[in-house]
């Protein structure tokens, strides 16, 4: 039996879920690197590399959250034809970021432990496994397999219940919830290492004010399931749903700014220069912006 639109469209969330806290814990990870003793050891090379996963990571963030941004700014929490298509491609894309930053993770630890050999044989035999495992095979079985045993089902677009739309506000909520406690955890640990206590003051408030930035984000992405079960009783509400909407939409900002924050510290202490810190920082606020918040509300207003 095919599943139903509302069925296909909640597992595409749950998926996005999946990849979104293991997102946020690898980004985690790189920027607790450049806070470890060992840091200093690293070359020039080694340095460049994590730049350029964090920034990977990035690119992989905005794509993740573009989808549930759109389906609250531009559908109103309906389930059409563009968001389903909307949610697989920016997932199936996000994919691709997140196997190169892993790669390049994997090169740097077994460097730093094993030597550049070992470290690029690592890396390299891990972004081939995670593009085969997440590209070939399936697009391979897709073309091979299913276009000849294919069972076509039309599914037209019919007007989505508020059941299923409150449902998936809280599920879009829970895709990043998970990845912000981990980043969170990540940004409390920094500070407790004796590196902290080295880099300069200004890198020192901005990773303090980014830690504030994503604990708001917290915030606002548990107040929907409190609305929920306090003010409406458990109830699925038009209003409901209106309030919860604008409140995981508000949290994108915060998360935004949080993330952008430490890229500015990482970049500052991976490059020795304020200004290309700066710019990177910047240009990682624009781009997150972008995707979750300006896009949406033009293409809602296009729409309308």
């Amino acid at each position: 039996m095919a599943s139903t639109i509302e069925q296909r469209f909640q597992t595409a969330l749950d998926e996005s879920r999946l990849l979104m806290l293991a997102t946020q814990i690898l980004f985690g990870f790189q920027l607790n690197t450049v806070f470890q003793d060992q840091f200093a050891t690293f070359t020039l090379t080694m340095r460049q590399v994590d730049a350029v996963a964090l920034l990977l990571m990035v690119v992989a963030l905005a794509l993740l959250l573009t989808p549930p941004s759109q389906h609250r700014l531009v559908e109103r929490g309906r389930i059409t034809g563009r968001i389903r298509t909307t949610v697989t491609i920016c997932t199936e894309s996000a994919l691709l970021p997140f196997a190169l930053s892993l790669g390049l993770d994997i090169y740097l630890v077994f460097t730093h432990g094993f030597g550049e050999g070992i470290g690029i044989a690592a890396g390299a035999l891990i972004f081939a496994l995670a593009v085969a495992g997440w590209y070939l095979f399936e697009f391979g079985y897709r073309i091979w397999i299913l276009e000849r045993d294919r069972t076509v089902v039309k599914t037209g677009e019919t007007e989505t219940d508020i059941f299923t739309r409150c449902t998936q506000l809280l599920t879009e909520a829970r895709i990043a919830l998970p990845g912000a406690q981990a980043l969170l955890g990540f940004q409390l640990a920094v500070m407790m290492t004796s590196a902290f206590t080295k880099i300069p003051e200004t890198s020192r408030l901005v990773h303090g004010a980014s830690l504030i930035a994503v604990a708001v984000c917290l915030v606002l992405l548990v107040a929907p399931a409190a609305f929920h079960r306090i003010a409406f009783d458990g109830n699925d509400t038009e209003r409901f749903y209106g309030i919860g909407s604008r409140l995981v939409t508000l949290a994108l900002l915060p998360l935004a700014l949080g993330v952008s924050g430490d890229i500015y510290v990482a970049m500052e202490r991976i490059l020795a220069n304020d200004v290309a810190a700066i710019a990177t920082a910047v240009g990682a606020f624009v781009t997150l912006s972008v995707f979750w918040l300006f896009y949406p509300l033009f293409l809602r207003w296009r729409i309308a």
